[in-house]
């Protein structure tokens, strides 16, 4: 067991000097990954307290924070959930907002799949051209993102948990899109007497580059002599957000009311932006009420050099209703509700659904 334990801390502590050692700290390379979007967590659940749980999450929404808490699925899981990104409709960024679908079924004793599609809008925008910059004269388009993801858990023991994700990412415009591949991998560790001390680690958005193409990039042109040609814009490759998660978690059981209060920590290296540092606390009661929040941490965030707008404090509430007599049956609801700050925009607001059956 401990030897076990070594071998965890041994390769978390490796992985995170390795892609610090590469990319941390290092602001030149801000802003120039492709698929930004990968980073944003869409579930309500996680996001209460920042995404912390990367040692303890389970269940389908995993697949976003630590795919290896996929393995948690007893039998079949579905789940919902909307953001309204940065205020939604009424905030800054006018109809930007994501929908988020999956399904994770147990198909092996010790083995889970599981699937989910994110995908972000942001309403209707103006088209505005260099020959005619007024917004509302040329009509109006609208962006969309995606991303599908397939998973596969394992649990090797009852101790050790792990999975790979392999996802499709895709951004379009009527005229402009790109495509790329990435891949997710995550382990967990779960020890103590009431599996109460949890380890985790996840890399993220791992995979080759993508570029954007289409007839958008091209423009007619006339030369001086009055032929007609076409000039065509070439698009810079850009990588994908690869970032490496290390969280531990534990947690303090209260025998009335079936109490349990957890704190969490989590590390987050990104590659592409500055590193983040998380703190989080989840009280729940009866295995049916849960109250969760958290803090994100990052370099400059009290400054005019902040680089994201999530961070900060964040809090969410969960409410689990069974729909079963049976004490052994897994059928239930929850639902759950979770807000993030955003400054200087407006804060986030994400809604969604689980059922278990």
């Amino acid at each position: 067991m401990k030897n076990i334990v070594r071998i965890f801390a041994a390769v978390a502590v490796l992985s995170s000097l390795t892609l610090s050692a590469a990319y941390a700290g290092n602001d030149e390379r801000r802003g120039t990954a492709g698929a930004s979007e990968l980073l944003i967590n869409p579930w309500a659940r996680n996001t209460g307290w920042g995404g912390v749980n990367v040692a303890n999450v389970h269940g389908l929404e995993a697949m976003f924070s630590n795919v290896a808490g996929l393995s948690f699925v007893k039998d079949i899981e579905v789940a919902y959930s909307n953001t309204m990104l940065y205020g939604g409709r009424n905030g800054l960024s006018s109809g930007a907002s994501i929908n988020t679908f999956g399904i994770g079924v147990r198909i092996f004793d010790r083995g889970v799949a599981g699937v989910y599609i994110m995908s972000m809008g942001f309403g209707e925008l103006d088209i505005t051209k260099y020959d005619s910059p007024e917004a509302g004269t040329n009509g109006t388009f609208s962006p969309s993102y995606m991303n599908i993801n397939v998973a596969y858990a394992h649990s090797f023991t009852n101790t050790i948990h792990g999975a790979v994700t392999f996802k499709v990412v895709t951004e379009s415009t009527d005229n402009v899109s790109a495509s790329g591949l990435g891949i997710d991998a995550g382990i967990q560790y779960v020890t103590g007497e009431n599996d109460e001390l949890k380890f985790g680690i996840s890399l993220k958005n791992w995979g080759p580059t993508i570029k954007f193409g289409g007839t958008g990039l091209s423009l007619q042109m006339v030369n001086t002599a009055g032929n007609n040609f076409t000039v065509e814009t070439r698009a810079a490759e850009m990588q994908l957000p690869t970032c490496l998660n290390i969280g531990l978690s534990y947690d303090f059981f209260l025998p009335s009311l079936d109490q349990r209060l957890t704190v969490a920590a989590a590390f987050t290296s990104n590659a592409f932006l500055r590193d983040n540092y998380t703190l989080g606390l989840e009280y729940s009661m009866l295995n049916l009420f849960q109250v969760r929040c958290g803090y994100i941490l990052q370099s400059g965030m009290w400054t005019n050099d902040r680089a994201t707008a999530m961070n900060g404090i964040c809090a969410g509430a969960s409410v689990d209703v069974p729909l079963s007599k049976n004490e052994e049956s897994n059928l239930g609801l929850t639902i759950d509700y979770s807000y993030q700050s955003a400054l200087p925009m407006r804060g986030t607001h994400s809604i969604g659904a689980s059922f278990r059956f």
